[in-house]
């Protein structure tokens, strides 16, 4: 039998039209979603997202979505933990892009401004948020975006420039902590911070006097000492830019899911480490504006016996963390 020639095989194979086929362009894969936002009774995610959500933000979702009047915010989900600690502490590409977009929902939804400078300015609050609560484990920064010049803003726009000043110095004293390490050493009794408030109300009162006795004359000292402590512990100024700000807290939160509490609680409580915290940067709500306003938090039982009675404390002028963080006594 007669082979065929090579251009009789090469025609036999070309599609029947002549033409040939075009292949279809791959598809392209959308990137994940980094950021789930919730405000105005609107969210991106519900009450049944813990895994990726954590239980803080999904749990923000449901209650805004319920009507609920939460301050917005948005959530920067568990996968980016993970995500985080596979990549060498760092962030999706699309990552950065979303968290500016969320701050801008919240500055049109708060009508104020991050990091303004002539009028009140949008101050955040950064917390960490595992799918199973884990109290106190990791950490969170308050008043975040204050700065030598927006602190003048807020002192301005509230006509309260003792409360201006006094977040200040809380927001120097966590972030310094939380994200610049500044920490009690081993051969010292007390944390740093604490220390320099205690030996500043001696120099000036002679005694122990509770911190909202402080006078915005003593709160601009504290501010300028502990601003000095951390140079003097880190080398480094600390941040004026919100932008660089907001950065840190979220890194040190996401890195809080591995500091030694954290790692020890999960394992008492057999929480996978795999499961990572999301991060929750809202609005700040201000509990420390005077004697009209406070802090608390309530339960829906007994903490103590169980008992199913709703329960709670409070502090009248104080953010939520001298609650929590047993620096005055509700």
């Amino acid at each position: 039998m007669a082979r065929k020639s090579s251009a009789s095989r090469r025609a036999a194979t070309k599609p029947a039209s002549g033409r040939r086929t075009k292949r279809k362009p791959a598809a392209k894969h959308k990137a994940a979603k980094c950021v789930y936002y919730f405000g105005e009774g609107k969210a991106d995610g519900n009450g049944k997202m813990k895994p990726l959500l954590g239980g803080k933000g999904a749990n923000l979702a449901e209650m805004t979505r319920i009507g609920l009047p939460v301050p917005p915010g948005f959530t920067i989900s568990t996968e980016i933990c993970t995500y985080f600690y596979a990549h060498n502490r760092s962030y999706p590409r699309t990552m950065q892009a979303e968290v500016e977009e969320g701050i801008r929902r919240m500055e049109r939804i708060m009508g104020t401004t991050f990091g303004d400078t002539k009028a009140m300015p949008l101050l955040v609050a950064v917390r960490s948020g595992a799918r199973d609560s884990m109290p106190g484990m990791m950490d969170t920064i308050l008043n975040l975006g204050l700065n030598d010049e927006t602190v003048l803003a807020v002192a301005k726009a509230t006509k309260n420039e003792r409360f201006a000043w006094d977040c200040y110095r809380r927001f120097i004293q966590m972030y310094g902590d939380v994200v610049m390490g500044v920490q009690k050493r081993p051969e010292e009794d007390h944390e740093p911070f604490e220390t320099v408030i205690h030996e500043l109300k001696h120099e000036r009162h002679h005694k122990d006097i509770d911190d909202t006795k402080l006078s915005v004359a003593d709160l601009k000292e504290i501010v300028a000492r502990f601003k000095n402590l951390v140079k003097e512990r880190t080398g480094k100024q600390f941040p004026n830019d919100p932008w660089a700000q907001l950065q840190g807290s979220i890194g040190a939160v996401f890195g809080s899911w591995m500091n030694d509490r954290a790692i020890v609680y999960r394992r008492k409580y057999n929480i996978p480490q795999e499961w990572g915290t999301a991060v929750n940067v809202q609005a700040m709500v201000f509990g420390n504006t005077g004697v009209n306003s406070g802090s608390g938090v309530a339960f829906t039982r007994d903490p103590a016996t169980g008992e199913k009675v709703f329960y709670g404390e409070f502090l009248i002028n104080a953010q939520g963390e001298d609650v929590v963080g047993g620096v005055r006594t509700p």
